[in-house]
């Protein structure tokens, strides 16, 4: 039997959907695996299920984190593999849905993340980039772990203070540990799926309907609550896509009009890029949603290759 089952796939082509219905057939319990539905009291715009939507089925990581919390791909594999060995160890089929390639793929093959530091490394480091600039930082970087500092880009300051924290905390680079990591065998073997739409333009129109869904569920409001409750807006929550162009709104710096067409692009540019990453994946095997196709439809698809994988 088939127990550990991944769906992927971009924003709006119906992963949740066809988790649920996987559960209620297979008597499975779903791990969300999204960076952003871990947030508490970010549900409109992360897309998070429902109580109703759930349908009674566990749900686990989702709402486990404060907005303000600078969560992590190690933090969720720290917290979603006890979770996925207990489901299993109950004989349930977990089920892990979701569409941040990163965190998904890190669980699977289990992942040993160097350790969070704690003697203040990070915050001289981050001291220095901002009173020398992020080259300063790049410098020294390139003399203990030139590949890391040759293959990261100047604007992606978290992971150049992270490569050179890890360096000063274990003396080992980045680039080292990683490398290790790729030669332990993955931890679990799911069977993956992945959703796409048979037309691109399909999926897009989705995209662009459920961005004015959310607005019309109260995206506003949320977001407005959380900046009453003291969310700082530049806190990396709140610079997710649907987020900070709505917060632009709220303070006066954009219109409604024109924060709504920015996300529908930017939602249609993120799910190309997961579309991307999820086809790096050989072992995937694609559900492909042509135009009537509903639920039922890819749930049938799935069942097909479950029972092919099964014998």
């Amino acid at each position: 039997m088939n127990n550990l089952i991944c769906i992927a796939g971009p924003t709006a082509s119906g992963k949740t959907a066809l988790s649920i219905a996987l559960a209620k057939e297979l008597g499975g319990e779903i791990v969300s695996c999204d960076s952003m539905q871990v947030y508490r009291r970010m549900d409109i715009g992360t897309a998070k299920p429902t109580l109703e939507e759930r349908e009674n089925i566990p749900h686990y990581m989702l709402s486990v984190a404060e907005p303000w919390e600078d969560f992590s791909v190690g933090k969720y594999c720290q917290m979603a593999t006890p979770i996925v060995d207990d489901i299993l160890a109950r004989g349930k089929t977990a089920i892990i849905v979701g569409g941040t390639g990163l965190y998904m793929d890190a669980l699977i093959k289990g992942n040993d993340f160097a350790p969070v530091p704690s003697t203040g490394c990070r915050e001289q480091l981050e001291q220095l980039a901002e009173t020398e600039g992020i080259e300063a930082v790049i410098e020294k970087l390139r003399v203990v772990d030139p590949v890391s500092a040759e293959r990261l880009h100047p604007s992606d300051q978290k992971r150049i203070i992270r490569a050179m924290e890890v360096y000063l905390e274990t003396g080992e680079t980045i680039t080292e540990h990683n490398r290790k990591t790729q030669l332990i065998p993955p931890r679990y073997e799911p069977v993956w799926f992945a959703l796409e739409d048979a037309d691109r333009a399909t999926l897009y129109e989705r995209i662009d309907r459920r961005v004015e869904v959310m607005l019309e569920q109260g995206l506003m409001a949320e977001i407005e609550h959380l900046l009453d409750a003291g969310i700082p807006e530049k806190c990396t929550a709140m610079q997710a896509i649907g987020y900070k162009e709505f917060v632009d709104v709220i303070r006066g710096r954009s219109s409604i009009e024109t924060a709504t067409a920015l996300v529908q692009q930017s939602s249609r540019k993120y799910a190309k890029r997961q579309l991307t990453w999820f086809r790096r994946n050989s072992a995937i095997h694609w559900l492909t949603r042509e135009e009537n196709d509903g639920v039922a439809q890819i749930l049938a698809k799935a069942r097909q290759i479950l029972t092919q994988t099964d014998k």
